[in-house]
C-alpha cells in the first residue's frame, strides 16, 4: 500500500481500541501486543477516496477500526462489480501476496491499524496467536463468501435487502432502548451492485420492509430494527442463523 496518500495518526493504545477483542490481534498476550505496537500505524481516509487500486503494491495490510471499505473488481470493458464491504475488525491485505487484488475505496471515513507487511509476516511466524487468529478470520471469510453463494443464487430479492440490512445491524449497530441502530455504510447504488439487484428493486424492498415493520428509516442512510430476529426471518434465516432451505 504505497501508492496513496492518507492522513497520518497518532497510534492510540491497543489496550483502549475499540476492535482489540474481535480483531487478529484478540487472543495477543501484552507482550505480543508489543510487538504489533512497534510495526503498527493508524491512517485514515474520507469516504470515497480510494485507498488501493487493483495491482497496486501493498507494503502493508491492517483492519478496520472504524468506518467500512469497499472491495471492488474492475474489467478491462470498464463494468465493475462490488465483492466486498470490510467492517471494523475485518482484515486488509494477504500475508504473501505483494500486490492488491481489488480495489478498495472508503464506503464512510475509515481508520486502519496497518502493519509493515514483511515484519507482520515474521510475527506470524513467532507469534502463533495471532497465526492462529487470522486464519480463524480467514475460515470464517470463506463461510461467508459461500453464504454470499447462496445468496446471489437462491435468495429473494426481500431476502437479500434483509440480509445485508441484517449484516450491517449485526456487525455495526448501537442499540438503543432495545433497538438496533445504524447508519448503512454505502448507497443503494451500491447496494444494488453488491445484491446484484438494480436500484429500484432495493429501494422497493426496503419500503416493503418498512411497511411490514421489519424496519424503519430515517433519510437514506439511518436504519434500525425493533426485532432482529424478524429480520433474520425476512433474510431467509430460522432461528439457529441457518439459511431456510
Amino acid at each position: 500500500m504505497t501508492a496513496f496518500s492518507p492522513n497520518l495518526m497518532a497510534r492510540p493504545d491497543c489496550a483502549a481500541c475499540p476492535i482489540r477483542h474481535r480483531a487478529v490481534c484478540a487472543r495477543c498476550e501484552a507482550d505480543e501486543l508489543a510487538q504489533l505496537e512497534k510495526i503498527k500505524i493508524y491512517r485514515s481516509w474520507k469516504a470515497g477516496e480510494t485507498i488501493l487500486f487493483d495491482g497496486d503494491p501493498m507494503d502493508f495490510v491492517g483492519s478496520v477500526v472504524t468506518g467500512c471499505a469497499m472491495l471492488t473488481r474492475r474489467l478491462e470493458d470498464g463494468r465493475s462489480q462490488m465483492v466486498g464491504l470490510l467492517m471494523p475488525s475485518d482484515f486488509l491485505g494477504r500475508p504473501g501476496r505483494s500486490t492488491a487484488p481489488y480495489e478498495v475505496s472508503a464506503a464512510t471515513d475509515l481508520t486502519l491499524c496497518m502493519f509493515r507487511r514483511a515484519p507482520f509476516e515474521k510475527l506470524l511466524v513467532e507469534v502463533p496467536h495471532i497465526r492462529d487468529r487470522l486464519l480463524e478470520m480467514s475460515l470464517d471469510e470463506l463461510d461467508a463468501a459461500r453464504e454470499w453463494m447462496v445468496l446471489l443464487g437462491r435468495k429473494t430479492a426481500r431476502e437479500k435487502v434483509a440480509t445485508l440490512l441484517l449484516l450491517v445491524l449485526r456487525r455495526s449497530s448501537l442499540p438503543i432502548s432495545g433497538v438496533a441502530r445504524a447508519d448503512l455504510p454505502i448507497t443503494r447504488e451500491a447496494m444494488a451492485s453488491y445484491l446484484g439487484l438494480t436500484i429500484e428493486t432495493v429501494s422497493r424492498q426496503m419500503s416493503r420492509l418498512r411497511a411490514d415493520g421489519v424496519i424503519t428509516l430515517e433519510g437514506l442512510r439511518k436504519v434500525s430494527a425493533p426485532d432482529l430476529e424478524a429480520l433474520a426471518l425476512a433474510a431467509g434465516e430460522d432461528s439457529d442463523g441457518a439459511t431456510i432451505a
